[in-house]
């Protein structure tokens, strides 16, 4: 996996820490370049749970029209993970003068998906409901509607995203005088402020790695 970075928007994570940010923010971006030109969907994604440590591989699934006009399995796409993001005003700094701006974590996993053939489809949608069903007292079993599932099988592609290149990034303030950064972290935990936004208060304590 090759990593590229920016500076200013450094990463300091690790390849578990990626996938943790997918389990975290699994509604994601798929864009894919055709011979018609950019193709976009939105999707929920989950973590392989049997990927290789070293690599933060997702499985997904789309309706099969949609994986028809992506090209998928075929076509060299990225995958666009978007984590805790949020407004920074310029009027919380104590220095001045600033201006206002945007801080952020988000990865983008360059690739050519895996087409799964129907019995990986079906695992890979179980998957997907079990990591949002894990938070219910009482899980949906998919099996419920087994007959109604296997119905459905055939109009959906699952695939497994196993990306060549991972490009990473966190704005989340890096840089900044202490008395800044103290200052976005204090508005940012206020009930009161507008723009209040404790995931990413707490994203800018970690340094960007979710935990």
């Amino acid at each position: 996996m090759h990593m590229l970075r920016r500076p200013e928007h450094d990463w300091p994570g690790t390849t578990a820490d990626l996938t943790r940010l997918v389990a975290a923010h699994p509604w994601a971006t798929l864009v894919s370049t055709t011979a018609c030109g950019l193709v976009v969907s939105h999707l929920p994604v989950v973590p392989d749970p049997r990927a290789a440590p070293d690599r933060p591989t997702v499985l997904g699934h789309l309706p099969r029209a949609d994986a028809d006009e992506h090209r998928l399995g075929e076509a060299e796409t990225v995958l666009i993970v978007q984590g805790p993001h949020g407004y920074i005003s310029a009027a919380w700094y104590p220095s001045s003068p600033r201006v206002s701006t945007w801080n952020f974590v988000v990865a983008h996993l360059h690739g050519t998906p895996e087409l799964l053939d129907a019995a990986d489809t079906l695992d890979a949608l179980r998957l997907t409901q079990d990591h949002f069903e894990s938070r219910r007292s009482q899980p949906f079993d998919l099996d419920a509607v087994r007959g109604y599932v296997d119905r459905l099988a055939p109009f959906v592609v699952g695939f497994r995203l196993a990306p060549g290149r991972v490009v990473a990034k966190a704005k989340l303030s890096q840089g900044q005088p202490s008395a800044d950064f103290a200052a976005v972290l204090a508005a940012l935990e206020d009930p009161a402020e507008e723009f209040a936004s404790p995931e990413l208060a707490a994203a800018m304590r970690r340094g960007g790695i979710p935990k």
